[in-house]
Parts: C-alpha cells; sequence; structure tokens
C-alpha cells in the first residue's frame, strides 16, 4: 500500500484562507482521524485528498504522485471517497447502489463473480444485507448512511476517505461501522476520517492530526496527540482525560480556556 501525503497544502475558498501550509504523511494500515472546531478546514483537506479540490499551492500525492495526476478511473480504484452529505439521485434498492462502487473495476462484460463478492461482503460488513432489496429511498438517515458507505467499501480502495461517516449512526452502529473500518485499515488500507466526537477518536484512531484555522496544530499517534494541552490549544477548552475499566480512553471538556 501506498503512502498519502500533502506538502505546503494551501487552499482558499471565496477569498478566505481555509488551509495553510498543511504538511502531512499519512500511513497505510491505520485510521487516522481529522479533528477541529468548525471551521478549521478538516473537509477541506479530505477533499484535496480526494483531488476533488484543487490547492493554490503545495501538493496531495499518493505514492509520490500527485493524485490529481491520476487518470479517474485509477484514481477510483485507489481512492474512495464518501462526503458528508451524499444524495442518491436514482430510484434504485441498496444492492444496486452498493453495486456502484465496483464500476470502477468492470470490464465491457459487466459485474463479474467478484464484484458480487465484493458487493455481499460491503453489504454483510455495514449490516446491511437484510435491507438490499429495499429502495435506497425509503431507508432512515442511519441507514442511508450505512448504505453510502457499503458503496465505499465495495470498492475496496486502497485508502478510504470518509467525512463523518459516524455522525448519523445510533451507539450501536458506530460501533460497528467503527469495527469495519478498522477492520479495512488492519487489511493494509488507509482509513482516514473527519471526526467531531473526541471520544470516537480517541477509541478509534491510531493516528490524529489536530486542526485550527487551516494549520496542523499536532499530528501523530492518538494517545501523544489527545492531551488537555493539544485539547485546548485547538478547541479552546479544557478537558479531562482518563481511561474506562477496560482500559479505553475518554475525554470529558469541562469548560472553556
Amino acid at each position: 500500500m501506498s503512502a498519502l501525503a500533502t506538502e505546503a497544502l494551501t487552499l482558499s475558498l471565496g477569498g478566505r484562507r481555509v488551509l495553510e501550509a498543511v504538511t502531512l504523511t499519512l500511513a497505510p494500515g491505520r485510521v487516522t482521524a481529522l479533528l477541529g472546531p468548525n471551521g478549521a478546514g478538516k473537509s477541506s483537506l479530505l477533499a484535496c485528498l480526494a483531488a476533488l479540490r484543487r490547492p493554490d499551492s503545495g501538493s496531495a500525492t499518493l505514492d509520490g504522485v500527485d493524485v490529481a495526476a491520476l487518470n479517474a478511473r485509477e484514481r477510483a480504484r485507489r481512492i474512495g471517497f464518501l462526503p458528508q452529505q451524499a444524495d442518491v439521485h436514482w430510484d434504485v434498492d441498496v444492492r444496486a447502489l452498493v453495486a456502484l462502487g465496483r464500476l470502477p473495476w468492470r470490464g465491457r462484460g459487466g459485474a463479474d463473480a467478484a464484484d458480487r463478492a465484493a458487493v455481499e461482503r460491503a453489504l454483510e460488513a455495514t449490516a446491511m444485507t437484510g435491507l438490499a432489496a429495499r429502495p435506497v429511498e425509503q431507508l432512515s438517515g442511519g441507514e442511508r448512511a450505512r448504505a453510502l458507505l457499503a458503496r465505499v467499501l465495495a470498492g475496496e480502495p486502497e485508502w478510504l476517505l470518509a467525512d463523518e461517516p459516524l455522525a448519523s449512526l445510533d451507539p450501536a452502529h458506530q460501533l460497528d461501522v467503527g469495527a469495519r473500518l478498522r477492520a479495512v485499515a488492519t487489511a493494509g488500507a488507509g482509513v482516514v476520517l473527519v471526526v467531531h466526537d473526541l471520544n470516537l477518536a480517541a477509541r478509534l484512531a491510531d493516528s490524529v492530526v489536530l486542526l485550527r484555522a487551516g494549520r496542523v496544530m499536532a499530528a501523530g499517534d492518538a494517545a501523544a496527540v489527545l492531551t488537555p494541552e493539544a485539547i485546548a490549544a485547538t478547541y479552546g477548552v479544557a478537558v479531562e482525560v482518563g481511561l474506562t475499566a477496560g482500559g479505553e480512553r475518554y475525554i470529558v471538556p469541562v469548560g472553556r480556556v
């Protein structure tokens, strides 16, 4: 698997600087969480990594090659992107939606056994097998979020980039989808998530990038980055950090600083 990296990446939107000289190297086989207050540049950074936005200067690269220079088919095979808000404009059932994730891999003969198997694995991984025949328009918000994640998983990309994939899920499905994202990373792919919940990041992520006003405040192993000092500098809040009986870290905001 290849490293995903940025070098002095700078981006302005609507006359406002949203990313400022961001330099990162993201390792495959790990879950990386992008954290920061509203407007920190998390979604913009994710879009640059997926070549959905072109930076004003600097670069985003995959294995040393600018992601924007990859042809569309290769980029779609190697980088799977799940936006924060994804609309479905077709009257299709869940299985047909998930099968769209296989389009970059299909030959002229259409779907083959490998494609169908990948779709079934993605449905199972997101607990959507029982809803596979249901029209997407009849799904709840959380069910639709899982179906859209399944579409990305079906493509089996080297890198999975997702903008708040757990936000609309109930706690049980947060745990289930989080475990699936962890399994994707364990299998060798890279996973990069925009996350707002500090506790989800502490539980799920191997690595954390803290952003504030478009700048990287801290980046590295989650345990080393999610400290009261770094969180206060990034969010302007004081927190208490502790361990559950099972040894998992938790983070509780206690006031502004």
